[in-house]
């Protein structure tokens, strides 16, 4: 039977399944109010008529009210709006879960990008060895990092788990139960989550995830491409942000890091044991069944925090003699799943995955000056006691030649003893879980030479006076930054004892580029190609000094924070651009929509593996032509400036603070952060965070920093008359091309007549005009450029899915719409009733989280 088109099989078996899941989710009585599940569809009904002819939030709430509902006191009104908020959070994870199941079908899980249609590429065009030899080098690392920006309750993320497998299997009894659970469980906390509590969360798609996918993956690899050969090189690994990273998180404590690291040991000794149970029962053989019992046995003694002989290197060689045992008596019996545990191992360890410490540079400033004082008032001689009036070059001169140790009693300041001592856990950590377990310090908002030197002296007076352990990550943020990475890099190669410390390390410098501050300093096409131009820069200042750049991207969910098709971003590259690692951060809803469940997880990580082959692999060259590099050169200056102008707006600040719910991010419960940076009373932009920020915008439906500048630019090339310059970029350059397609999805994720009566607003009317404007222009542009008839065109399933999630919560939208006007009225009224506007900054709170959830494929 022929494969039917990816929308058919959209259409099929998740938009007429959902439909079906609703309508009985929608009878289910969950509480006193059996009628929200009647009153929902007409709310919903009322909410698309009253958008098109144009009515606001308000009127449509009203008209709803008095057309279905006169009867009712407006507590109860109130009540409902709560109710309503309830299911249609619900109906996000019952979509999310009917998408997962049928994520395999949709997907064509052995076509372009996957490991099998590069093995059958290699094989076609006989370079199988050359496959095999950059596969032995190339390395993937996704770094789970704890940006809250969406995080279920453990128990839903169970429910979300047994809800997608019977949907696989339709059985309708077990649906019509999780339903029931679903209905009757808790999505929001009361209380914050601690830093080890986002640990914890994100541990559960360690343990019930990755360890398979990625073992799987691996296990494919060493069969097909190796032909079973044992492969030294791990190939795809693990970073881990929650307990690690400090910047802006002070509620991370070294107790925090020191025990993330031992509930990742604990997790994964636990994977283990598991799979050591279950061989137990097959390897049966006279020989073979006592050395299994013995392995078994000393992994639950570590479980249990027993004292164990067991290392990493005597659980392998005891696995591989195994191994040897079962080939040479028993007939090679289970050689498959012995060999499938020695392969985990080799991924895992006894680590899991590797955890990153990660601090602001004007934090380590902070703490490296207190630390000078303290040793110089107490007679020390590490410093001079001039240290601080000598010039940068003379501080770096000492720094890398520092000696010594210090004894943290002297420390009297308390964020400075605990940023000394997370420096002390590492060594720790090193000790228990292996190197691998945390041996990499990120330093955000790195701007110069200085910041990675006085880092390097604290690590090495505080815990690793022998031999520094560790790798120094700078991470180059804002377009200035960007500029000046190479400078900055430049200086460090050329510094002997740096040098020396990087050939120790196998001469690789991980160098950090960040989307998400990129994008709010820049706008979207100049953070994009800032990054671009700096990677070109730090791989020719890398390479001359003989050093390996191994480039970590901060790219987020959405494209807003650098996210979006990823694979199709790192195949766009070219060889100017060092790739023999990919290495990107995942957060938020990108963790569960991308990796939540085996197939999508295997799936995504096989495009990203291929993908960073693909440069590498194919016979084009994908660097820019200079005709093409003038274009995309100019295109980014002129929308960088449009949005510096729309940035300087003098409504800007405050039409984020008066008309988005930024404030009410911080009210969510969903992440242990503060939503802002610095300690300024009024909103700062500076102080703003990226995932507050982009959020805003896209509760506003007006997905700003995913498109805002590429219209005017383009609109300069059109009044020229010179378009078909930028056409010509768009059909030779993959990497441009992929910036318009993410583009397009933010595009399309954006609704105006939501907000469309703030046109009216005497205060920010105008504001509103500039950002509808803005986007008009670059829509109408996007379709004159890529030739399309609609916004993603070329991505009909894509496009489908988001045009579901984006009607379930339309009518959250405009509740939380109405909310806002309310409490507007209610602010300006002559006399405050505080308990209304506590009710209606509840109902926006609370309205968040749907929202958030249900963009899941914003990445």
């Amino acid at each position: 039977m022929a494969t039917q088109p990816k929308l058919t099989r959209f259409n099929q078996n998740v938009l007429s399944k959902y439909q079906i899941y609703n309508s009985i989710f929608m009878t289910l009585p969950f509480d006193s109010i059996t009628k929200t599940g009647v009153l929902l569809p007409l709310f919903h009904e009322t909410c698309k008529n009253g958008f098109a002819n144009g009515d606001d939030p308000t009127t449509i709430v009203n008209t709803f009210f008095k057309k279905y509902q006169a009867r009712r006191s407006k507590k109860s009104q109130i009540d409902l709006l709560f109710r309503f908020i309830q299911y249609i959070e619900r109906q996000v994870v019952l979509f999310d879960a009917i998408e997962d199941a049928a994520f395999p079908v949709v997907n064509n899980m052995d076509g372009i990008g996957t490991l099998r249609s590069l093995k059958e590429t290699a094989s076609a065009e006989d370079k199988i060895e050359t496959l095999q030899k950059y596969l032995e080098e190339f390395k993937v690392r996704i770094v789970l990092t704890a940006h809250p920006t969406q995080f279920y309750p453990g128990s839903v993320l169970g429910i979300i788990t047994d809800l997608t497998e019977a949907v696989k299997e339709n059985d309708l009894l077990r649906i019509n139960d999780l339903l029931a659970q679903l209905g009757k469980t808790p999505f929001f906390k009361h209380k914050k989550p601690t830093p080890y509590d986002e640990a914890v969360s994100l541990i559960w798609y360690l343990e019930n995830v990755f360890y398979k996918s990625f073992g799987s993956i691996y296990d494919y690899i060493q069969q097909n491409i190796f032909e079973g050969k044992q492969i030294d090189n791990d190939i795809i690994n693990i970073g881990f942000w929650p307990g690690g990273d400090r910047d802006g998180n002070p509620f991370v404590t070294p107790e925090t890091t020191l025990n993330v690291a031992k509930r990742l040991q604990d997790t994964v000794i636990k994977n283990y044991y598991r799979d050591t149970r279950k061989l137990r029962r097959k390897l049966t053989f006279q020989g073979v069944e006592e050395r299994i019992v013995f392995l078994e046995t000393e992994l639950y003694k570590i479980i249990t925090n027993k004292k164990s002989s067991l290392t990493v290197a005597s659980f392998t060689s005891e696995l591989k003699e195994i191994k040897q045992l079962i080939i040479d008596k028993h007939q090679s019996l289970y050689i498959e799943e012995v060999n499938s545990l020695i392969n985990k191992v080799h991924l895992f360890g006894f680590h899991f995955a590797n955890l990153d410490i990660r601090q602001d540079s004007r934090k380590h400033d902070q703490f490296f000056n207190d630390m000078v004082n303290a040793l110089i008032e107490n007679g020390s001689d590490i410093f001079p006691k001039n240290y601080h009036e000598l010039s940068e070059e003379e501080q770096i001169q000492i720094l890398s030649k520092v000696k010594g140790s210090i004894d943290l009693s002297l420390i009297k300041d308390e964020e400075t003893l605990k940023a000394l001592n997370t420096m002390k856990a590492i060594k720790t950590i090193q000790e228990s879980n292996g190197e691998k377990a945390a041996n990499r310090y990120i330093i955000s908002n790195n701007q110069t030479t200085l910041n990675v030197m006085q880092l390097f002296a604290m690590l090495k007076l505080v815990a690793f006076q022998d031999e520094l352990t560790v790798d120094i990550g700078p991470l180059f943020e804002t377009i200035t930054d960007l500029e000046n990475a190479p400078a900055v890099m430049e200086a460090l190669y050329t510094n002997p004892e740096y040098a020396a410390h990087l050939k120790a390390r196998g001469n690789k410098q991980t160098i950090m580029l960040g989307f998400s501050d990129g994008t709010k300093d820049g706008g979207y096409l100049m953070a994009n190609w800032a990054i671009y131009k700096a990677k070109e820069n730090l791989t020719a200042i890398s390479r001359k000094y003989d050093v390996t750049a191994i480039f970590f991207d901060g790219r987020g969910g959405p494209p807003a924070r650098g996210g979006g098709k990823t694979h199709n971003f790192y195949a766009s590259l070219g060889p100017t651009i060092e790739d023999k690692e990919v290495q990107l951060t995942i957060q938020g809803q990108t963790i569960s929509s991308n990796f939540g469940t085996l197939e999508s997880s295997q799936y995504n990580l096989e495009q990203l593996i291929t993908s960073g082959i693909h440069n590498s692999f194919s016979a084009t060259d994908l660097s820019m032509v200079p005709t093409n590099r003038e274009v995309m050169n100019d295109i980014a200056n002129l929308s960088y400036e449009a949005y510096v102008k729309f940035k300087a707006h003098p409504k800007f600040i405050s039409y984020l603070e008066h008309m988005s719910t930024l404030k009410y991010y911080a009210k969510t419960n969903i992440g242990s952060r503060p939503s802002k940076r610095g300690k300024a009373e009024g909103l700062v932009f500076e102080d703003l965070r990226a995932i507050p920020f982009v959020g805003s915008w896209s509760q506003l439906k007006q997905n700003v920093p995913g498109f805002f500048g590429v219209g005017t630019a383009l609109k300069k090339y059109e009044d020229a008359g010179e378009f078909d310059k930028v056409q010509h970029l768009f059909k030779t350059s993959d990497f441009f091309k992929t910036l318009i397609e993410n583009s397009m999805m933010s595009l399309s994720k954006s609704f105006f007549d939501l907000t469309k009566y703030m046109s009216e607003d005497p205060e920010y009317g105008a504001f509103w005009k500039v950002i509808y404007d803005e986007y008009e222009t670059t829509k109408h542009l996007i379709l004159k450029l890529t030739g399309y008839k609609e916004l993603m065109q070329e991505e009909p399933a894509g496009k489908a899915s988001i045009a579901v999630r984006e009607s379930i919560v339309l009518p959250l939208l405009t509740i939380q719409q109405f909310a806002l006007k309310k409490i507007q009225e209610l602010e300006k009224a002559e006399v405050r009733d505080e308990e209304q506007i506590k009710i209606f900054e509840k109902i926006v709170t609370r309205s968040l989280f749907g929202n958030i959830n249900a963009s899941r494929n914003s990445a």
